[in-house]
């Protein structure tokens, strides 16, 4: 498998939207351009094609939330080696960003494990997963990797394996099941315990529905221990876990036509949620990181829409501002933030998971 994409032109796409606030592309704005061309792949058919005409009418980045005196900005970086969405999120192990499994090359149920590396600018392969499949929940936690249930066929059966790659390893170890198949987890490693938050779970999209569990894995046991769930149910979160509290922020009840834009926080001690200002953006399918004591949120999904707006929350003012939009709007991405700066991989350009994107572009407050 190539780890690299030959370099392609690149153009300014004007974008258009009746009745919103939608005049031209984050890259035009930005004195950037739009990726086109081999960045892309279908789901249906093998070769890379351009971007969709419909990216024209759904990419939005108009956000509501004050504009940041500094807005930052975004450039491009190496793309992946492939074309990739709905990966669920990724993590960050030694400096590197890890995206596991997703749909990718005609399928919906891939193992891939492809790393990169900021300080090189270069992509990498790691251990495939044991089980192929897309929304898997990941995170890190004392240096173990974590892979976390997942669907096995498009956004619906999940199953409720869990797997762990020690430090130094170079094979992942089965841990104990999710006490009941789940994909579109949301995860976070809070204070050296992993939680699981949130999913969804249904076979077909018929009986598909968003939960409101919240288990926490006891390492030295092996199991998931029940903690008190989330306000209400949702998947395809935002979490990210900073100051002593989780938060968890937007996602979806049950389809992204009914996109959420509760935020709230919970305190692992007291076992308690509270509400938090709400997320000027509803969206699902979202990137959310912590960047210098803020918590980015980028891209994500909704009704004929594919978000571009990078919204930030202050965990001390309980507030919203609104930064530079990406170059690319995107959803099902991983975004993970190392060193200054926020990385944001793969992804679909265009709503639900038809298209796939080699997209690699990194923000940055400069």
């Amino acid at each position: 498998m190539p780890l690299g994409v030959p370099p392609i032109d690149r153009r300014v796409v004007l974008l258009g939207l009746a009745g919103s606030t939608v005049a031209t592309s984050a890259a035009a704005q930005q004195g950037g351009h739009a990726h086109h061309g081999g960045m892309y792949e279908s789901l249906k058919q093998p070769g890379r094609v351009g971007l969709p005409a419909e990216a024209a009418t759904q990419h939005v980045t108009d956000s509501p939330a004050k504009r940041a005196g500094n807005p930052g900005a975004w450039m491009s970086k190496a793309p992946l080696p492939i074309p990739r969405s709905e990966m669920a999120w990724a993590t960050v192990k030694n400096g590197q960003m890890h995206l596991l499994g997703g749909y990718g090359e005609q399928r919906v149920d891939r193992n891939y494990h492809h790393i990169y590396d900021p300080k090189s600018d270069k992509w990498l392969e790691g251990p495939p997963l044991p089980i192929g499949a897309n929304h898997v929940g990941v995170c890190v936690v004392e240096g173990r990797l974590f892979a976390l249930g997942g669907f096995v066929e498009q956004n619906r059966k999940p199953h409720d394996q869990c797997f762990v790659l020690d430090p130094g390893a170079t094979q992942w170890r089965q841990i104990a099941s999710l006490p009941k198949p789940c994909g579109a987890i949301g995860t976070a490693d809070a204070g050296g315990t992993l939680h699981l938050i949130g999913g969804a779970i249904g076979d077909t999209f018929a009986d598909k529905k968003s939960v409101d569990w919240h288990y926490a894995y006891d390492a030295k046991a092996d199991r998931w221990e029940p903690r008190r769930p989330m306000p209400l149910g949702r998947d395809h979160t935002g979490v990210v876990y900073v100051n002593g509290l989780i938060h968890l922020i937007g996602g979806r009840v049950d389809s992204f036509h009914t996109n959420s834009n509760l935020h709230h926080a919970y305190d692992p001690k007291a076992d308690k949620w509270e509400a938090r200002r709400p997320f000027p953006t509803a969206r699902s399918g979202h990137g959310a990181v912590l960047l210098k004591g803020k918590i980015f949120c980028m891209g994500g999904e909704g009704t004929d829409r594919v978000y571009g707006q990078n919204e930030a929350y202050d965990v001390t003012t309980d507030t919203w501002e609104s930064y530079a939009p990406m170059l690319t709007p995107r959803h099902g991405l991983g975004a993970v933030a190392i060193g200054d700066a926020i990385y944001v991989a793969g992804g679909g350009p265009v709503m639900g998971g038809g298209i796939q994107s080699a997209i690699n572009e990194a923000f940055s407050l400069g």
